[in-house]
Order: C-alpha cells, then structure tokens, then sequence
C-alpha cells in the first residue's frame, strides 16, 4: 500500500485518477517555511516518518509568477489565504509579463533510505480570476495553448494537462520500472 499524505480531497483525487494503487492519509504534517520546494518536502517526509512508516507520497505544489521573481513559489497557499486571487492578480497586472510557471514535486519514499523526487510543470501566464471550478491558482492561471483556466476547464480537462498529472505519471512510470 501507498499512502498519499494530503488533506486535500481535490489532490488526491486528481492523483488517485492516475495511480490508483493509492491511499490516502490524512497526517497534519509541519510545513517549513522555505524558498526551495525540495527542502520543504524533504522537512515533511523526515515529519511524515514520525508518525507512520512503509511507503508514502507527499506533494507540494508551486506559482512562479516571472514579473514577481519567482514568488509567490511554494509560498503560494499563504499569498492566495492573505490576499486572494484577486489581490494576487492586481499585484500582477499591470506588469508587461504575466508569463507563469505551476508545478508540483512528488517526494516518493519506499522507506527512509529510498525517496525519489518527480516533477510536473506546466507554463502559461496570470489572467483575471475566471471559472469556478478547482482550487488554488486554479482561476488566476491560464496554461499556454489554451485560452481557459483551469477553473473554467472541467476536471477532465485539467487533469489530462495539469502539472499534478504529469508528476504522477512519473511516478507511475518509476515505481512500474523498480518493483
């Protein structure tokens, strides 16, 4: 069995829909407060070993807003509950680069010596907040070759596209290549 350490329904659904061997386990996990995502996974994976063993996934996500220097980075659940995708739009709009980049990193550990990182990424850039549907910067981020956000897609659409699909799908592929 391979838990999925979130207490993010909408996560482990979109995750589950890839790599359906998983579980999910709802731990209250420490975050650290940290610029490089590694790290701050890597703090929850040595947390995550304190409270259960065997194997497990942990996820973060993050924004990279070009015109802001790469913030609000894996700080971006605090920018969205402090300001609001709105707040975090006006802060972007006027800027001449919207570009953006979203990504997701897997910590995958078979047990405490064996952890694997995989990365998703997708590029696009920052628009008015549209669409109801998702979670996060689902309304404020557009990906390239679309002209939806993700809140305005369907879950279908995300998830066949999200930066969440294709970090687990390299997961998939990893764990199907060292059973």
């Amino acid at each position: 069995m391979i838990y999925f350490i979130t207490g993010n329904e909408n996560k482990f659904r979109e995750a589950k829909a890839i790599l359906p061997v998983i579980e999910r386990l709802d731990l209250d996990l420490i975050e650290i407060q940290e610029i490089d995502p590694l790290k701050i996974i890597k703090a929850k994976m040595e947390e995550a070993f304190k409270h259960h063993s065997g194997e497990f996934i942990i996820e973060d996500g993050y924004l990279d807003v070009k015109s802001l220097g790469g913030l609000p980075g894996p700080f971006a659940k605090w920018f969205i509950k402090l300001l609001g995708k709105d707040g975090i739009w006006e802060i972007v709009k006027n800027s001449s680069d919207k570009s953006a980049e979203v990504s997701v990193i897997i910590g995958y550990a078979k047990n405490k010596d064996e952890i694997s990182f995989l990365e998703g990424s997708i590029k696009g850039k920052m628009v008015a907040p549209r669409g109801e549907n998702g979670f996060g910067w689902d309304s404020i981020f557009q990906p390239y070759g679309y002209d939806k956000t993700f809140a305005e897609m369907t879950t279908e659409e995300k998830n066949s596209i999200s930066m969440r699909k294709i970090a687990f799908e390299k997961l998939k592929d990893y764990l199907q290549k060292n059973k």
